[in-house]
């Protein structure tokens, strides 16, 4: 075989192995881009769809988060809205109690600067933005105590800023829930 042969036949390899590499990256961009817009569509990505703002000087004073508000409520559809606040250096309510295999909505917001709301063994993992509100959907199938660090660097006593998530029974939680009120770990 001669050189201009075997140069011949080197350049039909490589242009067959290109074709190959560039089928190959066309189908992962397109299969990436199928990924995404699944995902969007079962609302499993952020942005949330609807941005609700809120004053976060004016957030302990009047409206959904005034002190009373926070915490743990079970709404007349069986479902529960948990509201919760983050600040340096605190989650108020700092144990939230919900039950067991129902429909949670957590609403949360920060008073001061970016926290987020990271719930150990689950997926729940959220941003709380001042000014903004941040809702986060959940659910438990196991009864225990979860623990709740804030995941975004807040500032020195980042470090400490912990929370507790509490999963009772459901039936418990339904009778805890009959008189009204947010419920809370205190007395517990």
């Amino acid at each position: 075989m001669s050189a201009e042969e075997t140069h011949q036949a080197s350049a039909e390899v490589a242009a067959r192995v290109e074709r190959r590499w560039a089928t190959i990256a066309v189908i992962i961009v397109v299969m990436m881009a199928l990924l995404a817009a699944f995902a969007g569509i079962h609302r499993a990505t952020m942005p949330q769809p609807r941005v609700e703002t809120i004053d976060p000087a004016r957030i302990h004073l009047s409206g959904e988060f005034v002190e009373g508000n926070l915490g743990s409520v079970l709404e007349a559809n069986g479902t529960v809205t948990v509201r919760a606040i983050g600040q340096q250096y605190s989650f108020t309510p700092a144990c939230i109690v919900v039950p067991a295999d129902t429909p949670i909505t957590l609403r949360a917001t920060s008073a001061d600067v970016v926290h987020g709301i990271l719930i150990q063994a689950t997926n729940v993992n959220t941003m709380l933005v001042p000014g903004y509100i941040s809702e986060q959907l959940m659910r438990f199938t196991r009864i225990g105590d979860y623990l709740m660090p804030c995941q975004e660097f807040c500032s020195f006593g980042h470090e400490g800023m912990w929370g507790k998530v509490k999963v009772i029974d459901k039936a418990e939680f339904a009778d805890r829930a009959k008189g009204g009120g947010r419920l809370s770990c205190v007395g517990q």
